[in-house]
């Protein structure tokens, strides 16, 4: 017998068979890797595993701990019942998901994540953790399975509430056409079309009356962006957006070529949430006591925009001055005035509310009364300002809260203003651009 020969063949087979092996061995190995990713900022923090994103936590707390999305048509093919029993039941599956930015990257507020399906979705650094689920085209569902000991219960159509043992809460809000199921076990389910948009609010307790208000316009669609202005040792970023459509629109950081951000600048950031895909918010200027963001829609009725504000980066917020164009907003008693001003209203109008967030910080509710292009600033109501006029609210008082007073002439804002700034509440911050 040639025993050269029969080795060599042994050898040939060896490794012929060991090749695919070990080729697998590092395929397995990558997609363990690729399914471990986890994200870690100032306030949230999750995993994203092959077909879901897991252990959502906001503040140290986890209410959900698996995310999943897939198309409505999928969803269909993979239910033997339909739709209803594959959403609700363990059969739903959900498609293959790929980090496409993060948190750390450029200091960015928020992480976007693309799923197999053709959704989008887009984590964001804040106090409330809003993860905003975009349809991009094609209907989709979102399951949000919740922990052990969380129980959901469905508040309207469009809307669930889940509740920890400890308090914390969370918010699953449809916006556009869909709608929210409540499973046996707890479990939350939005469909939404293809237009539109699952967005998800996690609370450090009980919400309060204003910011269930909030979640009712969120559902609407007269709210159609937020705005998070954070202090030192948050996530710092610039004016993006999201992470909708082009580069220019991500938060990244703050330097350009020629000018470098303060230091004052690289301690504060702002994180812009869209609940519209037509309307794009720019910060302009986060400075020491003043907030300047661009907000321009595509169509031309009002619309709200909600900005939240830390005390650490602004410490009166509850006393700034609101302005719209260079013009002094009119303080609002109620969201019922707010609204009525961004429905065609003669002026805009804000309303300033505390937050149940984790952190002190206040909410300013701003109903701008029409667009394309508007430009809203706030400032600390301490700052030098030229003397202005005085005018109160003429909308209902349906919260109980006093009428208020308006005053003009707010410095650097002329009557050759083109673009229309949003600005949330007095803020220490930095020139973004």
């Amino acid at each position: 017998m040639n025993w050269k020969a029969l080795v060599v063949a042994a050898t040939l087979v060896v490794s012929a068979v060991g090749a695919p092996m070990a080729a697998a061995a590092t395929t397995d190995a990558a997609g363990q890797q690729a399914s471990g990713d986890v994200q870690s900022g100032t306030y949230v923090s999750f995993e994203t595993a092959d077909s879901a994103v897991v252990d959502y936590t906001v503040n140290g707390k986890t209410v959900v701990d698996r995310l999943s999305v897939q198309s409505t048509s999928e969803a269909r093919s993979g239910a033997s019942g339909g739709l209803g029993v594959s959403v609700s039941g363990s059969a739903f599956a959900g498609a293959g998901l790929d980090v496409a930015s993060t948190f750390s990257a450029d200091a960015s507020t928020s992480a976007t994540i693309q799923s197999e399906s053709g959704a989008e979705l887009v984590a964001h650094d804040n106090d409330r953790g809003i993860v905003v689920v975009k349809a991009n085209g094609e209907s989709h569902v979102a399951r949000f399975n919740t922990t052990s000991d969380s129980s959901a219960a469905q508040e309207s159509e469009k809307r669930a509430v889940v509740t920890k043992e400890d308090g914390t809460t969370a918010t699953v809000i449809v916006v556009g056409e869909g709608n929210v199921t409540v499973s046996d076990s707890g479990n939350v389910t939005a469909r939404t079309a293809e237009d539109g948009r699952v967005v998800y609010r996690q609370y450090e307790g009980e919400r309060n009356d204003s910011e269930k208000q909030q979640e009712r316009m969120i559902e609407n669609g007269t709210a159609v962006a937020e705005v998070y202005v954070q202090a030192a040792g948050d996530a710092a970023s610039d004016a993006g957006d999201d992470g909708d459509s082009t580069p220019t629109d991500t938060a990244t950081a703050t330097a350009t070529p020629t000018e470098e951000p303060s230091e004052e600048a690289k301690e504060h950031s702002a994180d812009v949430v869209r609940y519209s895909e037509d309307t794009t918010v720019e910060v302009t200027e986060n400075a020491a006591g003043t907030f300047n963001a661009t907000v321009e829609r595509a169509e031309s009725e009002g619309k709200v925009v909600i900005m939240s504000v830390s005390e650490a980066a602004f410490e009166n917020a509850e006393n700034a001055e609101v302005y719209v164009d260079g013009e002094a907003a009119v303080e609002a008693s109620s969201y019922a005035a707010v609204e009525s001003a961004a429905n065609g209203g003669e002026t805009s109008k804000y309303l300033v509310r505390s937050s149940s967030s984790a952190q002190a910080s206040t909410d300013v509710v701003v109903g701008i009364n029409h667009f394309s292009a508007r430009e809203v600033s706030m400032q600390d109501a301490d700052a030098d300002t030229s003397e202005g006029s005085t005018a109160t609210d003429g909308g209902s008082d349906d919260e109980g809260g006093a009428n208020a007073t308006e005053s003009g002439g707010q410095p650097g804002f002329g009557a050759g203003i083109a673009v229309v700034a949003l600005v949330g509440a007095a803020l220490f911050a930095r020139r973004q651009r």
